[in-house]
C-alpha cells in the first residue's frame, strides 16, 4: 500500500515543470510580413494536465512557409519543441526548433506542407505531448 502512495509523488517530482536546458538556447527572431498568404490555421488543444491557448497559423511568404503561434500561452515544461507533424502524435514529424518566446518558426525548404496536418508542442526530454493544433486549409 505504501508503494502505491509513493508512485504518484515520484511522478510529480519527475514531471515536466521546470525549464529544460535544451529549451534555454538562443533563437533567431523572425516575423511574418503583412503581405504573407495564410495557408493553414488551427486552434491548440491541450493534453491532460496542461494549459494552452492560441492558434498555429502557416503562412507562405516569398516561397518560404512559416508557422506563427498567435495569442499563444502554455504551461511551463522542459525541453519543449515545436513539431510539424503528419499525425496528432509525435511519430512522423519535422522539428521546427525549441519553443521560445519567438512566435514564428521557419519550415525547412523542400517540405511538402500538404502532407503535414498538425502542429505539436512536445516535451522531448520526457516524451510528453503538451498541445496539438489540427491544421485546416484556408
Amino acid at each position: 500500500m505504501n508503494k502505491l502512495l509513493i508512485l504518484p509523488f515520484l511522478f510529480l517530482l519527475c514531471s515536466c515543470e521546470e525549464q529544460g536546458v535544451l529549451t534555454k538556447d538562443g533563437y533567431n527572431v523572425t516575423t511574418v510580413a503583412q503581405n504573407a498568404s495564410l495557408k493553414y490555421h488551427g486552434a491548440f488543444v491541450s493534453t491532460s494536465g496542461v494549459s494552452v491557448t492560441g492558434e498555429a497559423k502557416i503562412y507562405l511568404e516569398n516561397n518560404q512557409y512559416k508557422v506563427q503561434l498567435e495569442d499563444f500561452s502554455i504551461s511551463k515544461g522542459p525541453d519543449l519543441k515545436v513539431f510539424l507533424s503528419k499525425t496528432a502524435a509525435p511519430t512522423d514529424f519535422v522539428s521546427l526548433g525549441n519553443l521560445t518566446s519567438a512566435t514564428v518558426y521557419i519550415i525547412p525548404k523542400g517540405i511538402d506542407i500538404a502532407m503535414y496536418s498538425h502542429v505539436l508542442i512536445h516535451c522531448q526530454q520526457y516524451n510528453h505531448l503538451f498541445a496539438i493544433s489540427k491544421l485546416i486549409q484556408n
